[in-house]
């Protein structure tokens, strides 16, 4: 029945994310259709702080949720009548940001009698490959790289993952964060690294590249962010002059290499001929290149969503939402904001 209802007309999804500092709002039809993407961010705001302050995070949300539903829609020229279910970040995330998007998705769907649908962040950031990539279907690899996780993930199918390794400490992003404060970039992180990089020699320090015995898909960034803090106090202390472009370019190289190498040898392993990134780290043009030339001489297909679908944004959830809503889930008005959820989890 489900299966009839989509050959015979266009899911539209009204999505909305609000898991850490961007409120964004989208509609997306069957899954791969983006017909808005409106994001509200709040980094000039947070680098005020010098990251991410989650009591302004919630209440900036507030502010800004409503206008970037009504932009939505207005951009995709359909209004809530049009809409067959809405789709929210539940988690993982900061539980006051969460909240501000569940709260509202719960209210319209209450209101206009519109079906609910929660959505995982990370299988969000997961399914933004689909949006660019009408040709990508399950099984592949997928490499989730952000600044709160850091994941290697099986998709075995639509809304199906087996996880293969996580980070055991600093997420990627988190461990670009607190370098780029340490080297003077300041936030955020990561485009700043990986522009000053351009300038910088990345084989000046051979930072430490963690390898994990019990988990050789796992990551760990802690030891090499503290390689690098240790470098910088060593310099201080010799009076010798810190070269930023060369640190911030080592270090880039290090969290590179041992990214590429865990999922060329996830790909060895499980004999996949499909791999893709995600997350806002996957915007860095550094590690796309490298895994696009590791991923060529393997002879496997790689795919990567464009920068603005690599950071938060509600379309991925329009996308994830869509899957999930074709395959009969629904949720009700006691769904909640879930910290911590694991991917898979419901």
């Amino acid at each position: 029945m489900i299966l009839q209802m989509i050959d015979n007309k266009e899911i539209k999804i009204l999505a909305i994310e609000s898991s850490c500092d961007e409120t964004a709002a989208a509609v997306v039809v069957n899954g791969r259709d983006v017909r808005s993407n409106v994001i509200s961010s709040q980094i000039a705001l947070h680098t005020l702080y010098g990251g991410v302050v989650p009591e302004i995070a919630s209440r900036k949300h507030i502010e800004k949720i409503n206008q970037v539903i009504e932009q939505a829609l207005s951009d995709a020229s359909v209004t809530l009548d049009d809409i067959d279910a809405i789709g929210v970040t539940y988690g993982p995330g900061l539980v006051g940001a969460l909240l501000v998007g569940v709260a509202e998705a719960k209210a319209i769907s209450y209101a206009r009698n519109i079906p609910l649908v929660g959505v995982h962040h990370i299988e969000g950031h997961i399914s933004a490959n689909y949006i660019e990539n009408k040709e990508l279907e399950p099984p592949f690899l997928c490499l989730v790289v952000s600044g709160g996780h850091t994941h290697l993930v099986k998709v075995l199918d639509y809304g199906k993952y087996e996880i293969l390794g996580r980070t055991r400490d600093d997420a990627a992003g988190e461990a670009f964060d607190k370098v780029a404060r340490a080297i003077g970039l300041g936030y955020p992180g990561g485009p700043k690294i990986e522009k000053v990089s351009h300038e910088g020699n990345p084989h000046a320090m051979e930072f430490p590249r963690a390898k994990i015995d019990d988990g050789p898909y796992d990551f760990s960034f802690s030891g090499l962010k503290s390689a690098v803090l240790n470098y910088i106090n060593g310099c201080k202390m010799k009076g010798i002059e810190v070269v930023q472009a060369d640190v911030a370019a080592s270090f880039q190289k290090a969290v590179t290499d041992v990214l590429v190498g865990n999922a060329m040898k996830a790909i060895d392993e499980f004999k996949m001929d499909k791999f893709a990134i995600a997350g806002g780290v996957a915007s860095n043009g550094t590690l796309r290149e490298a895994m696009r030339e590791a991923c060529e001489k393997k002879g496997v297909a790689f795919y990567h969503p464009s920068p603005i679908f690599c950071t938060d944004n509600a379309a991925m959830i329009g996308a994830a939402a869509y899957y999930d809503y074709i395959a009969g889930k629904r949720d009700g008005l006691d769904l909640n904001a879930v910290p911590n959820l694991k991917l898979g989890e419901r």
